[in-house]
């Protein structure tokens, strides 16, 4: 049986002494009393204890899992959907969280604020 929690390690090639840098991440989903479920990407630059959480909260046109959509997975209504347990969506969402600036230490962020630019990343893959 696959575990939703596991940590997994995502190795990005830049231009850095040594060539590369890893990120670990995971996947959770969090409730809270009297709000809507939210889905959680957390990235931790390895060598380092901080960890940014992307957080995706579920609302009006925001769909996260539910009972009707599987685990990791986020959509905008009318838009893309996107499997946060694929390597290469996380890998999207590293790079475009790395291009503002905003792995650099702990944090909780909307992760609806990167979706539109790491959706259109994935269909430009494609």
């Amino acid at each position: 049986m696959r575990s939703e929690r596991r940590i997994r390690r995502l190795v990005v090639d830049d231009t850095a002494p040594g060539g590369t840098t890893a990120y670990l991440w995971s996947v959770r989903h969090r409730h809270h009393t009297g709000e809507p479920c939210h889905e959680v990407l957390a990235l931790t630059r390895e060598g380092t204890t901080t960890t940014t959480h992307l957080v995706f909260r579920g609302g009006e046109g925001r769909f996260v899992p539910d009972g009707f959509l599987h685990s990791g997975a986020v959509a905008l209504g009318g838009h893309a959907a996107l499997n946060l347990h694929e390597p290469g969506v996380v890998r999207a969402f590293v790079d475009e969280a790395v291009r503002r600036g905003l792995l650099g230490g702990a944090a909780e962020l909307d992760g609806w604020d990167l979706f539109p630019a790491v959706a259109a990343a994935r269909a430009a893959d494609r």
